[in-house]
């Protein structure tokens, strides 16, 4: 006698989705694109031969992007474009706006499609997205720390090599700024730069940058970084954007900034951690820049479960109306 099905599982809660207007259309699609297609190609480079092996190639699923843990969520379009790129016609519902904190349990997106293709994106999405959903969480738990001060959270250049624009973007939906994109962007001149420049005679500091700054274009931004006090008015003196003053103590931040005086906007740097962050704030400073955001980050536990009995055809030794996670016991 055949034992009668087991329930089915319920889906995860739709929710609707809060458009976070200052996000929109701040992802470049090519950009995406060329991320994912490389992804992919390290990641299968001849095809997916488990689930040629194991699935019938019209098999349709239908999965969920689920949180393991809250956070800030940060990656939907990049999930929807992994899931579109091995299936065109794939279905995606993003359940839960970028830049939106969610809690555990969470249905952040939704898939249908070729079940061959969505177990093809899985990873390479899984992997994006959990990165992205870790570096705006992150940069969220810092903006809080500093609320009310007026200093602006950005992030720096130490991102991983070719996900920088992905990086980035998260720091945004965290509530961040981003620093220069790279060093075409502008002038940064740090201690190496300025060694070079003077030959280690400080008396020339105020003149090789005044000149430097004449051959820039108008639209150019020039900030000069120092790591102690008496650099600042020769600094100044150049007419310079912004000053960086690097790994400085407390007291010797707000005497910066009181030297400084509005001549320049001051930025801070070093030594920026959850504990020390609102403290350096309050010294008064515009910009707080952490390379953290992006270069120590671990990724958020997100994972992609499978609901079956909604479109998947049973599998080898799955028994019908059953429920799988896809991300459990796969790397």
């Amino acid at each position: 006698m055949t034992a009668p099905a087991a329930p089915r599982q319920a889906a995860a809660p739709r929710q609707a989705a809060v458009p976070v207007p200052a996000l929109a259309g701040t992802l470049p699609a090519a950009a995406v694109d060329a991320v994912l297609r490389a992804a992919l190609l390290e990641d299968a480079p001849y095809g997916d031969i488990t689930s040629q092996t194991l699935i019938p190639a019209d098999t349709r699923a239908t999965a969920v992007l689920a949180a393991r843990v809250s956070g800030v969520f940060s990656g939907g379009e990049v999930f929807a474009a992994a899931m579109k790129l091995t299936d065109s016609g794939a279905d995606v519902e993003l359940l839960v706006a970028d830049g939106t904190a969610f809690a555990a349990g969470t249905a952040l997106a939704r898939v249908s499609g070729n079940a061959r293709a969505v177990l093809l994106a899985e990873r390479v999405a899984l992997n994006l997205v959990q990165r992205m959903s870790a570096i705006a969480s992150k940069t969220a738990e810092f903006v809080a720390r500093v609320d009310g001060t007026g200093a602006r959270i950005t992030d720096t250049r130490k991102t991983t090599p070719g996900l920088r624009v992905l990086e980035r973007y998260a720091v945004r939906c965290g509530g961040g700024a981003n620093h220069r994109f790279g060093l075409s962007d502008a002038v940064l001149a740090k201690d190496n730069h300025l060694a070079v420049l003077t030959g280690g005679d400080p008396s020339r500091l105020t003149e090789v940058l005044r000149a430097a700054k004449a051959r820039l274009g108008h639209t150019t931004h020039f900030e000069v970084e120092v790591d102690r006090m008496d650099q600042i008015e020769p600094v100044l003196a150049a007419g310079v954007d912004t000053i960086m003053l690097d790994n400085f103590t407390l007291a010797d931040l707000a005497a910066g900034v009181a030297l400084v005086a509005g001549r320049a906007r001051v930025e801070a740097s070093g030594n920026v951690n959850l504990a020390t962050v609102a403290r350096i704030a309050a010294a008064g400073v515009d910009v707080i820049s952490i390379g953290g955001l992006t270069h120590s980050v671990a990724a958020l536990d997100l994972g992609l479960d499978i609901e079956l009995g909604v479109d998947l055809d049973r599998g080898p030794g799955m028994e019908p109306g059953s429920r799988r996670t896809a991300d459990q016991g796969r790397p």
